[in-house]
């Protein structure tokens, strides 16, 4: 039979203490139903000193902390309109609240381009491969979202119980959207500042070209003024205001799972809107690692044509198959610094996403938290081995979704736990 990652964490937690049973009062396999995270986390109480029952040690707290860090599932995900998406190495599931108050959700198993090439598992390879997989997995719930967020007089439907196949045209329509989002996002953030660039050089009389550093570090900030620029600007709308809340509950969600903390929307609230891993943070990070990388590159690199504006494009057209070795360098470093014993110079380079995550994140309210938290409980509940219903299912509340959940029986076999999580722990 196949074993969970809490239960390999109990056998390598015995194994590394010497003691019999430490972990017995976890209650792993009690009918506590697979909405309350703190069952899954054992109280630091139960290793004492010598084996003791009494207060933990400080060697056997870091080293509980240390075992059940490396066994707990790394979950992320992403604000969507009136809900929040969430995903563990196994599972994504999309909880929305509906006009009418209700709450539908949806969940199926994460579409990974992994798949089972082991090397593109490999750091610095992964990070580009999980970079494309969010995007196509995220614009998946992003449309399901405003599907099912839309009054039904305005053309909206119910969700059926059965799993809902996409058409053709639908697959068709979202590749497009995918397609048209990754040529006006390299526009703007790499096109565009390459040669405001250039043109800001001609137009003071210093020239910069792409084998100076100086070039690199005018580029870097032009495109981190245009991100802030934007994002300051999309803030202002009320929808995006919306979805920026649901964004600081989906963070408020996350770092309840990763205290230890029971699932509910009373402990998340507690929480800070701010994460590390947050898709803000990730950005500015490319941006640093960017200006570096090429920086280090284009020196070597020779001209294309003689005719300026040429040469310029065709340097551009170079930095799009770099972005590929900066995503993978970028997503190395975030996952770095949300580890607890991270160096200090990786929470620095990480810092100016923190604050700008002061604009992508709100403070959410109740029923916001609900979503979120619900989100995560499900996709916990399915990467535990709790027999979900894969699909689209609608609940009347907050409190019947949790009582439907409860009540879903776990699977006679559990499933083994992903290995090591390459597959996009990134939170949105």
């Amino acid at each position: 039979m196949k074993r969970s990652w809490l239960t390999r964490c109990r056998g390598i937690l015995r194994a590394k203490t010497g003691q019999p049973e430490p972990l017995d009062r976890l209650g792993a396999g009690r009918s506590r139903g697979p909405l309350d995270s703190a069952s899954l986390v054992p109280r630091e109480s139960t290793l004492g000193v010598n084996g003791g029952r009494g207060e933990a040690s400080k060697g056997s707290r870091n080293l509980l902390r240390h075992l059940l860090s490396q066994a707990r599932p790394h979950v992320g995900g992403q604000a969507v309109i009136e809900g929040v998406m969430m995903r563990s190495p196994k599972s994504f599931v999309v909880a929305v609240r509906r006009p009418d108050k209700q709450i539908v959700v949806r969940e199926q198993a994460w579409e990974t381009l992994l798949g089972g090439v082991k090397p593109l598992r490999w750091p610095l390879l992964r990070g580009g491969i999980v970079l494309i997989e969010s995007l196509w997995n995220g614009l998946s719930a992003l449309n399901f979202s405003a599907e099912q967020s839309m009054p039904e007089e305005e053309g909206g439907s119910a969700p059926v119980d059965a799993p809902r196949q996409a058409t053709a045209k639908e697959r068709a329509a979202l590749a497009m959207t995918l397609v048209v989002s990754l040529v006006l996002g390299l526009g703007l953030f790499v096109g565009a500042p390459h040669l405001l660039t250039w043109l800001f050089g001609k137009g003071i009389g210093v020239p910069l070209d792409t084998d100076g550093f100086a070039f690199h570090v005018v580029d870097g900030v032009i495109k981190a003024l245009i991100f802030v620029a934007y994002l300051a600007l999309i803030s202002r709308m009320p929808d995006i205001r919306r979805v920026f809340e649901y964004h600081g509950a989906e963070h408020k969600a996350i770092w309840t799972f990763e205290k230890g903390e029971g699932l509910t929307p009373q402990n998340a609230a507690r929480h800070t809107t701010l994460h590390p891993r947050c898709g803000t943070s990730f950005i500015l990070i490319v941006l640093l690692v960017s200006i570096v990388l090429f920086a280090a590159v284009f020196p070597f690199i020779p001209k294309v044509s003689e005719a300026a504006l040429l040469n310029q494009l065709a340097m551009i057209g170079i930095k799009l198959p770099l972005m590929f070795p900066v995503a993978g360098i970028a997503y190395e470093l975030q996952r770095w610094s949300a580890r607890e014993r991270c160096p200090r110079v990786i929470k620095w380079l990480v810092a100016p996403g923190l604050l700008l995550q002061r604009i992508t994140t709100r403070e959410p309210s109740e029923d916001q938290l609900e979503i979120a938290v619900l989100s995560l409980q499900r996709a916990l509940a399915i990467e535990a081995g709790r027999a979900g219903q894969e699909g689209v299912v609608l609940y009347r509340d907050f409190d019947a979704a949790v009582a439907a959940a409860a009540a879903v029986p776990v699977a006679a076999t559990v499933p083994a736990a992903a290995p090591a999580p390459a597959e996009g722990s990134s939170v949105a």
